[in-house]
């Protein structure tokens, strides 16, 4: 009698075992794990309005995890890749899609639609492996407070005049893709002389943030004159604020462009679910929702613009090509400069 205790508990753990697994299993096949970025899945960002919409047209549940910004979510995707947490990684770039790429963290998955949705310019800088589905884009711009009462750069180079002493605010690019754009558009100008530049730009750096929505928060609260962040930034404040107080500056050299993307985690407990999220993010019914929350350009060349872009947003600005392993290897020189 002894004996047999054991045995039957043994059979009723197993048992209990096997039907929490086949439960939770059963759970993970209805959600969607996004690791993303605070401000897509914060209260004014697109992520809320995406996931309600997405349940309702697929019954799938989404499950957004903050990581931080672009770079981080990329690092914690390095991390887990043996065993993997995330369905999808929302908010990696071009900038981070080669690192993404020799991690092998993301699969391959076209769309539907893809073709007649997405401009081959769009997705093709990405790969064309389509490891990342672009969402949104724009060019990255130094956004200006017109009411500082400093005068206006009209270059790079100008950033490094003493006017614009502790007035810069930039973001940590090891952390945030606004701040690896940064890194890019110096090597795009400046090519082998980035890091004289960046000695010279040193005195104008109010603070490095380590991310996009520290640094802009610190730029609205009047903390400095002149911030990195996208062309399409001003046309939020026209919309929210009634003001076109803060102005994207075109710059003679051209600038560079961020193109976002999507993609699915190589491992992902749900990848059925995770080609229908992607699938959706590209929909008209999504697109529609990324200008007036994301303040970007939907990647979906069908969505007309709100006219708050149309009002503040510049179009004449050459976007300038860039070679994007150059910029991760620089990242270590960059910051070392600015350590000393």
């Amino acid at each position: 009698m002894k004996r047999i205790v054991p045995i039957f508990l043994c059979i009723f753990l197993s048992i209990t075992s096997l039907s929490f697994a086949s439960g939770r299993k059963t759970e993970r096949a209805r959600e969607v794990v996004v690791y993303t970025y605070d401000s897509f899945m914060g209260e004014w960002g697109p992520g809320p309005q995406i996931a309600r919409d997405f349940e309702a047209a697929t019954g799938l549940k989404v499950t957004y995890v903050n990581c931080g910004d672009g770079a981080q979510i990329l690092s914690k995707a390095v991390l887990e890749k043996n065993a993997p947490q995330s369905d999808v990684l929302l908010g990696l770039d071009n900038n981070l899609v080669n690192k993404a790429r020799a991690e092998k963290v993301l699969l391959n998955y076209k769309p539907k639609n893809a073709d007649a949705l997405i401009p081959a310019e769009l997705h093709e800088s990405l790969g064309t492996d389509w490891v990342l589905t672009p969402y949104d884009y724009s060019q990255f711009a130094m956004i200006y407070d017109s009411k500082s009462g400093i005068p206006a750069p009209e270059s790079l180079e100008d950033l490094t005049n003493p006017v614009y002493a502790k007035k810069i605010i930039l973001m940590d690019p090891r952390t945030s893709t606004p701040g690896l754009g940064f890194a890019a558009w110096t090597i795009a100008v400046f090519g082998g002389k980035y890091t004289d530049y960046w000695k010279q730009l040193k005195p104008s750096i109010l603070t490095m943030s380590p991310g996009w929505s520290a640094g802009y928060g610190l730029f609205t609260k009047g903390e400095a004159p002149l911030v990195i962040s996208y062309m399409t930034s001003p046309a939020y404040h026209v919309y929210a604020d009634k003001t076109d107080r803060y102005k994207a500056l075109v710059f003679k050299e051209g600038h560079v462009q961020q193109v976002e993307g999507a993609g699915i985690t190589n491992g992902a407990q749900n990848e059925k679910g995770a080609e229908a999220f992607i699938d959706y993010l590209i929909s008209d019914a999504a697109q529609n929702t990324i200008p007036l929350t994301q303040w970007m350009n939907p990647a979906d060349k069908n969505v007309t613009l709100p006219d708050c872009y149309k009002e503040v947003v510049p179009t004449d600005a050459k976007t300038l090509s860039y070679d994007a392993d150059k910029v991760s290897a620089a990242v270590t020189n960059i910051m070392n400069i600015l350590s000393e």
